[in-house]
């Protein structure tokens, strides 16, 4: 699919449920109220800015998706008068921005917060550990979780400890690459569908869908356990992508308008993150394995400041420059136009 149309990016559906099931255990999280509401997004597929805040402490101005309520919440709460209170309790469990509402610190549910989160359908959780943990677990969990992905095709391969996403047509042989590549040491992420996850602003994981975590699909060989033929550390679950290697077929009547210098760096622009392209020619003669390590080399060399294309071109601008200061160096006679004016 790349460089192709790439498809539209997706954010996962994430229910209290799921937030629920994923960190009761590590929170020490105990539902107390609310249950009908397990349902409920944590993110509704029409928010305008995915995971903007998604946790935090009570605020009644700027709703966060779950409230956490630590002792100075608590304390306010329970400094209010009656109707203060009721009414605070009302528009904390009456927002339709909110999905959860956490009780930390310990501290017991009071009987009022239960019977709005009963009455709005709204989940309400303890926890026994302190809010600022409770903030920073959660916030950590659905700033992956929520992550915008989607899936491409292609295979995702770690080479020299890069993130590789090698693409092309299909039945250009990316899958025999990835085993040629598997023989020399090499690791394998995804065969196929590799699902690229942005988990920081200019950070892209590619990981593998779990159905098909270790498998590789070679034509005339059928479906392959690289884990059991290749070992444990032939494979991997995700890593962070670093290049892509593009495959297209070596035509004669492309040959003259490939940049042999490759001065410009090619960059194909995935989640709105900006990744490094190289293409790869597929011909008669050519080891690709060979050529992806050498590819992935020279980007290693880029990451360290150091560009052979730079260093060539300035040390023939430094040749030239010597060659017409040096004593006796005729300069060079004007050419004529072939077509004389008239």
């Amino acid at each position: 699919m790349l460089p192709g149309i790439i498809p539209p990016a997706m954010t996962p559906l994430v229910t209290i449920s799921d937030l629920f099931d994923a960190q009761s255990a590590l929170l020490k999280f105990k539902w107390v109220s609310g249950r009908t509401g397990a349902s409920r997004l944590l993110e509704p597929t029409t928010a305008r800015f995915p995971g903007m805040a998604l946790v935090g402490h009570l605020n009644f101005v700027h709703p966060n998706r779950v409230q956490v309520l630590g002792e100075a919440e608590m304390e306010y709460l329970d400094r209010l008068g009656k109707a203060q209170r009721r009414d605070a309790v009302r528009d904390l469990f009456g927002s339709k921005r909110t999905a959860a509402v956490v009780v930390a610190n310990n501290k017991k549910a009071p009987a009022d917060l239960k019977a709005g989160a009963d009455r709005t359908k709204l989940a309400l959780l303890t926890s026994a550990l302190p809010s600022p943990v409770v903030i920073d677990h959660l916030q950590y969990y659905l700033t992956r979780a929520l992550a915008p992905r989607l899936t491409v095709h292609g295979v995702y391969m770690e080479v020299m400890g890069m993130g590789v996403l090698i693409t092309g047509e299909p039945g250009i042989g990316k899958s025999e690459l990835a085993l040629e590549l598997l023989s020399r040491n090499h690791r394998l992420i995804a065969d196929d569908a590799v699902e690229l996850v942005r988990v920081g602003p200019d950070v892209l994981v590619g990981q593998c869908p779990n159905e098909l975590s270790d498998y590789l699909e070679v034509r005339g060989l059928g479906i392959l356990d690289v884990r059991l033929m290749f070992g444990e550390t032939a494979v991997r679950h995700k890593k962070k992508l670093h290049l892509i290697l593009h495959l297209e077929q070596l035509q004669k009547k492309r040959m003259g308008r490939i940049d042999r210098l490759q001065a410009q760096q090619q960059t194909r622009r995935i989640l709105d993150v900006d990744i490094p392209m190289t293409v790869l020619y597929v011909g008669p003669g050519r080891n690709l394995a060979v050529l992806v390590e050498t590819a992935t080399r020279a980007y290693i060399l880029r990451m360290w400041g150091i560009n052979p294309v730079e260093d060539f071109i300035k040390r023939q601008q430094e040749l030239i420059h010597k060659n017409a200061t040096a004593p006796g160096a005729v300069a060079p006679k004007p050419r004529k136009p072939a077509i004389q004016p008239d």
